[in-house]
């Protein structure tokens, strides 16, 4: 790998490691906002009794932990590159009491299994983070089965996805940041329309599908709004511990109004879409 890439790598384990009491605070809203995701990825794999799967960027766990009830006597193979994501997930499996999974903190683009190890690979908000997407996908089928199938998740356009847009552009409304360079990891990096089904497609797979999956994030105030965004999104506090205090209390007084705006019932209840790819090797 590249340099670059290493050093890009790098950065994004220590962030998640960094971050992750924040996902382990917030997780029984984050699953349940990213649920709707992980179910149409297993919508489309079809996990089966005895199959061998393998979740890349498994973070807290889900949805590998769900896929592993399905399984039976198979098994499932969690990975990320953040130990501390991993261990969450630990936790998760031993309350769950989930015992046919594994975990292993691994770089996608260096998987450490044999060609044609595993019948489903899934990936729910990996691609936008990894250093080369391309080499991920194409290391993601080599271990995947003839005939075996994938499905990743990632975050649609700006435009249908306020829950990220509220408090980031109040950010950079008020705030002159460097912008980081073409195609560097980033929440809105895999929008594009068809950009995945093209990788996917370039790393061999067959049958490529994409859809559009909505969800929204059940905040209920702005208030968990902003705790919750300022506790597990790792551009948001880089950017905010930029600010002064003035600075910060000036973007939360306007996060706040923006918020409340568009949903004056007070029931903060955000839209926001995904995509879900699909290939067969």
């Amino acid at each position: 790998m590249e340099k670059q890439l290493e050093q890009i790598r790098e950065q994004q384990k220590a962030s998640w490691n960094k971050f992750s009491s924040g996902w382990r605070k917030w997780d029984d809203l984050t699953m349940e906002f990213l649920k709707p995701m992980g179910d149409e990825i297993i919508r489309l794999l079809q996990p089966k009794k005895g199959d061998m799967a393998l979740e890349v960027a498994g973070g807290t766990g889900e949805p590998g932990l769900t896929i592993a009830g399905l399984v039976g006597n198979g098994k499932v193979t969690i990975t990320d590159l953040s130990d501390d994501m991993l261990k969450i997930a630990i936790e998760h499996a031993k309350l769950r009491k989930v015992n046919n999974v594994e975990f292993q903190a691994c770089d996608v683009c260096e998987l450490p299994f044999p060609d044609n190890t595993f019948d489903s690979v899934s990936c729910r908000f990996g691609f936008m983070f990894f250093p080369d997407m391309a080499l991920a996908a194409k290391e993601m089928t080599r271990v995947l089965k003839p005939g075996g199938r994938i499905a990743a998740a990632v975050w649609n356009v700006p435009e249908k996805n306020f829950w990220v847009t509220a408090i980031m552009s109040t950010i950079n409304k008020n705030m002159e940041l460097p912008s980081p360079p073409p195609g560097s990891p980033g929440m809105f990096r895999c929008a594009k329309d068809g950009l995945i089904s093209g990788l996917f497609a370039q790393a061999g797979l067959k049958n490529v599908i994409q859809k559009e999956v909505p969800s929204k994030l059940n905040c209920k105030t702005a208030d968990v709004y902003w705790e919750m965004m300022t506790e597990v999104g790792a551009p948001i506090v880089a950017a905010l511990n930029q600010a002064d205090e003035a600075m910060k209390a000036k973007i939360k007084k306007e996060v706040f109004q923006l918020v409340n705006s568009k949903y004056p019932d007070g029931m903060v209840m955000i839209d926001c879409s995904a995509l879900v790819i699909y290939g067969e090797k």
